[in-house]
């Protein structure tokens, strides 16, 4: 089906499997091209065992003309930039549930989201203070995407309805949605395809 990738376990295996009482000794034997690899002596045969990696296959993508191809490309650039920011925004939210879920109190609550919004804003702010617009369009996509939860959701978690709706309204100004969220099905269903191809190191 058009759009849709396969993603193919290989499993290289000399022989059949047999019992557990059939297998003997790890052992190590000599490939055809001199190199030493793992084997088994199993009823007095040495057999050799490879573990092959998963591999990704998707279908070759077309593109209609150069303005697309260019496109394209530049997604895969803003995904290597921003993904790992989405990656550590689920680290550090999966973090702050921790510490809240164990913090009855509210005050402390409050506090503890203060001190960690002054540690992550000197963290980060230089960094993302670089993000071009559609680099900071997509890093609001795949924080939903990682976390499950939109930028907005985030926010009024954190900080409160009103906070939230204030940094909508200046999101607006800048064309992004804090409530846009991730739909590999329809909508995204390419950049999800990137993301997979890049998480097993094939981007």
């Amino acid at each position: 089906m058009r759009g849709k990738f396969i993603t193919i376990l290989l499993v290289a295996i000399a022989i059949a499997m047999p019992s557990k009482n059939a297998m003997g000794q790890s052992v190590q034997t000599e490939a055809p091209n001199g190199m030493l690899v793992p084997a088994q002596i199993i009823d007095n045969d040495t057999v050799p065992f490879f573990s092959i990696y998963e591999v990704i296959i998707v279908p070759q993508r077309k593109f209609k003309n150069a303005k697309q191809y260019r496109e394209y490309q530049r997604l895969i650039r803003n995904l290597k930039i921003v993904y790992p920011y989405a990656k550590q925004a689920k680290l550090i939210l999966d973090d702050v549930d921790s510490v809240y879920d164990s913090t009855p109190s509210a005050a402390k609550r409050r506090k503890y989201s203060y001190q960690k919004e002054k540690e992550l804003h000197k963290q980060f702010e230089r960094q993302i203070r670089n993000l071009t617009y559609s680099q900071g369009h997509l890093l609001i996509k795949l924080i939903h995407r990682e976390t499950g939860r939109t930028a907005f959701e985030i926010i009024e978690q954190f900080r409160g309805k009103l906070s939230a709706n204030f940094w909508q309204i200046i999101a607006k100004l800048f064309t992004s949605d804090l409530k846009s969220s991730f739909d590999p099905e329809e909508q995204d269903k390419i950049l999800e395809e990137l993301i997979i191809l890049y998480e097993h190191g094939q981007l």
